[in-house]
């Protein structure tokens, strides 16, 4: 009797294991548990060998019948069945730990000690975004650059996203090298396209001239905000810090009696330690700012504590946006500003750029121009805010604003 569904069904668990054949070495194998599994038995090489096919009912009888034949295909190629299987399952494995998506994880796992907690998450977020689904799922050597160009950046550049087309395509031939590197992928195939990209023309932040900075200095004093928010901004005027670092500075960074702020790594947009030297109207103003924060550990805390212990990002780009400059100046312009005039007044290129933590290329070079030019942007920190001073009130006289509203 033919093997059916309902024959199948009706085999009863015996207290051995027993078998039914279908045909051709296929046959049921009736466990004492009532499981029911499909067998192959074929001879290779002179000798019997039995391969598992999978469970019945999940493995129907077609499914079965078709395996057998799969396999007998195989015996005629003079393969071995279980040997091709165990390959095959080899190469499932292999692939699944080199799929371009598990590549380009472990690809950020091994950077992002060098970036801030932000950048970690933007990197991730944009390959997760635009490439993972593509291309994700398909074993990295198997991906092409046409795919890479087609499939993600053509439609990223159709949104006008060339900003975010250009610094992909820079992850994705890092994600390649690393697998061409662990013998993952044969090459990179992306190497060369960047000339194929749209041109990205770069917005530079807005920022007001230093012709304007009296008056912005004299709408700060005059606008309704918090003492510390103020402090905050003419802080960052006078060290020029990226706003995000300026914010999280904690008061355990401030050497007062060697008169610098030791920014720490994490804290940096390039993870390079960064020294800034405090001039006599820094040191003023943190005088001010201890008389507001008090005990707190850092210098600009939050009010609202739930999502971060400090100050919101957004907290001084709407001040200045509420002065009415809009459009005209944010956080980061204050850098702008100070790169602009200390250029101007004749301060050495490679003390600014230091000083501005822009990251040089060269990583010894960097290295010891932080420690070559402390003295030297010691003095340019303190030629600036005397500058700023004079600019803004007529003379070099240490002045820090007093406020009377509420701190």
């Amino acid at each position: 009797m033919a093997l059916t569904d309902i024959k199948i069904k009706s085999l009863k668990p015996k207290a051995k294991p027993y078998k039914i054949a279908y045909g051709d070495g296929l046959h049921i194998l009736v466990h004492p548990n009532g499981s029911k599994y499909w067998r192959l038995k074929y001879r290779y090489l002179g000798k019997e060998r039995v391969m598992a096919i999978g469970v019945y009912p999940e493995i129907t009888i077609q499914m079965a019948k078709d395996k057998k034949n799969d396999a007998r295909q195989l015996l005629r190629d003079g393969k071995d069945p279980n040997t091709e299987k165990a390959n095959k399952k080899r190469t499932a494995r292999y692939n699944s730990n080199n799929t371009f998506s598990a590549v380009a994880k472990e690809w950020h796992d091994l950077n992002k000690h060098k970036w801030t907690d932000k950048y970690i998450i933007k990197v991730w977020n944009r390959i997760e975004r635009y490439a993972l689904p593509a291309v994700g799922n398909k074993p990295i050597s198997e991906v092409s650059g046409l795919e890479i160009l087609d499939d993600i950046i053509r439609p990223i550049e159709k949104n006008g996203l060339t900003e975010t087309s250009h610094a992909l395509l820079q992850n994705c031939s890092a994600i390649f090298r690393l697998a061409v590197l662990t013998k993952r992928a044969p090459y990179n195939p992306i190497s060369d396209m960047r000339g194929v990209l749209q041109v990205h023309k770069v917005k530079h932040l807005p920022a007001i001239k230093i012709k304007e900075l009296p008056a912005f200095l004299k709408k700060l004093e005059a606008h309704n905000t918090r003492d510390i928010n103020k402090l905050a901004i003419r802080m960052l005027l006078l060290v020029f810090l990226r706003s995000g670092e300026l914010r999280r500075l904690k008061w355990e960074y401030f050497d007062f009696k060697k008169k610098i702020c030791v920014v720490p790594l994490h804290l940096m947009k390039k993870r390079i330690e960064h020294t800034v030297p405090l001039s006599k109207q820094v040191l003023a103003i943190l005088e001010e700012i201890k008389k507001i924060s008090g005990d707190n550990e850092y210098l600009f805390p939050a009010i609202n504590k739930i999502k971060n212990p400090y100050m919101n990002e957004n907290t001084i780009n709407k001040i200045i946006k509420d002065m009415g400059y809009k459009g005209k100046m944010v956080g980061h312009g204050f850098r702008t500003i100070a790169s602009t005039e200390l250029n101007e007044l004749g301060y050495r290129k490679d003390v600014i750029e230091a000083q501005l933590s822009h990251k040089d290329s060269d990583q010894v070079r960097a290295a010891y121009n932080r420690a070559e030019y402390i003295n030297e942007r010691a003095r340019m920190m303190q030629g600036w805010a005397n500058h700023i001073d004079e600019l803004a009130y007529g003379k070099k006289d240490n002045k820090v604003l007093k406020f009377s509203k509420k701190r």
